[in-house]
């Protein structure tokens, strides 16, 4: 597919997400109720709904972007934002915070610093290793994640099983229904922050990709690099995680849609996936709101449809083509 026709479809694929999010619901809305004063479907809209297709949109741009950019430093199609540990890291900082009863807001920034720790965990473990940076750092990623995962599963052990348990399950399935302007403000500094420096490396990405031995030919600090897009992915993981919960597949799954239909330019597929990232994630929360009448964890969905769509993709693309480019 043509570049500029790909971006197009994918900025318009946003907005009709985006139109179907505030305008479905248990309470359908309309333009003239919107600027309707004191129309109690305008409260719902601007205190609920409003903040939760943000932050939809936030933290669907924040995996998918920092998927595409983990797929292309580490050049495997395998990876996602949390192959270092950060997603399992604030599952235990959660867990934690809801096992002694911290207030909502705690809960959040508690999740948000344990995913920075667990990266740090393994990028210093990494450091001491003298095997290949890259392959150390998966590994290293793979045991810290280990670790917080099993300390997540005894807290879960330990906790009161009539109302702390089910709190911190619920947390891990991922869901975005209690989502308010606070946590959104909370999470939009560090995944900005984190979206720009990934944007300001897309071409330090390209060359990358292209194996270390032509990286260094072409002047590229691999470590410099490295530092930079894993400190960046980490901060994005982190905070979306921290107000959404465990959602899967999304930094996944978008970076192949991607690179199927602009090609493999990070100047055009980092974007690109930012795009696509968000309208997923809105599209899906709105499903989570709207196939039943108890709503479903958005985690599970994204599982439902990531799944058999890797599968897919997998079987369609030539075993030479399945690559991160």
């Amino acid at each position: 597919m043509n570049r500029v026709r790909g971006f197009a479809l994918f900025i318009f694929i946003f907005l009709a997400a985006l139109f179907a999010a505030f305008s479905v619901g248990r309470f359908p809305l309309t333009f003239s109720e919107l600027f309707t004063p004191g129309s109690t479907l305008r409260q719902v809209l601007l205190q609920i709904r409003l903040p939760r297709v943000l932050a939809a949109a936030l933290v669907g741009a924040g995996l998918s972007t920092a998927g595409t950019a983990y797929q292309y430093l580490f050049n495997n199609p395998l990876v996602s934002p949390d192959i270092l540990g950060a997603s399992a890291g604030a599952s235990f900082g959660a867990a934690l915070s809801i096992i002694v009863g911290a207030p909502y807001a705690m809960v959040s920034f508690s999740a948000f610093c344990f995913g920075l720790l667990a990266v740090f965990a393994a990028v210093v473990v990494s450091f001491f290793a003298k095997i290949k940076a890259t392959l150390v750092l998966v590994l290293a990623g793979i045991i810290t994640a280990s670790l917080f995962q099993a300390s997540t599963s005894y807290l879960k052990l330990i906790a009161d099983q009539t109302n702390v348990l089910p709190a911190i399950t619920y947390w891990l399935m991922g869901s975005l229904a209690g989502v308010r302007l606070g946590d959104l403000a909370f999470a939009s500094l560090p995944v900005c922050t984190g979206l720009i420096v990934l944007f300001r490396f897309s071409l330090e990405l390209n060359i990358v990709g292209m194996g270390e031995d032509d990286a260094r030919a072409l002047g590229v600090n691999l470590t410099v690099t490295r530092v930079v897009v894993i400190a960046a992915s980490t901060l994005i993981t982190a905070a979306c995680v921290s107000i959404s919960g465990m959602i899967g597949w999304v930094g996944l799954i978008i970076p192949h849609i991607v690179r199927m239909c602009v090609g493999c330019d990070n100047r055009v597929a980092l974007p690109a996936s930012m795009l696509l990232g968000a309208a997923f994630l809105v599209a899906v929360d709105t499903a989570a709101r709207n196939l039943s009448s108890s709503e479903i964890p958005i985690g599970i969905l994204t599982a439902f449809i990531g799944a058999p769509f890797f599968v897919y993709v997998m079987l369609r693309r030539h075993s030479k083509r399945f690559s991160a480019c």
